[in-house]
């Protein structure tokens, strides 16, 4: 389970760089959750979830990130925020992925 999660979060990263955005941090953890990737898109630093399902329907997928997961990923950006010396622009994006590694970057999944 381990390893397929980690696969996923590798082939998301891989299309979040292609398409601009810079690695800042991978499984952020706190005491509230964890983020799995957190990059950098043109100035703005994008939380991001990575889910993936076999079946090929990204809407379980996307369902999947329920309101206490969101919760769990915002108290842990404000963390991570609170540790940087000044205030940037972020967003809450997420990356799905389905039996064939499709992918499907949905930005502004949620908002704080």
């Amino acid at each position: 389970m381990k390893a397929s999660g980690d696969a996923a979060e590798t082939r998301a990263l891989e299309h979040l760089v292609a398409h601009g955005c810079r690695l800042k941090d991978r499984n952020f953890r706190s005491r509230f959750g964890e983020i799995d990737l957190i990059v950098d898109d043109g100035g703005t630093l994008v939380f991001v979830e990575v889910r993936k399902r076999g079946n090929g329907a990204f809407a379980s997928a996307a369902e999947s990130i329920t309101a206490t997961k969101q919760q769990r990923i915002l108290a842990t950006a404000r963390l991570y925020l609170s540790r940087l010396p000044s205030e940037v622009p972020c967003r809450f994006d997420a990356v799905l992925l389905d039996g064939a590694n499709r992918v499907e970057w949905i930005r502004d999944a949620f908002s704080a």
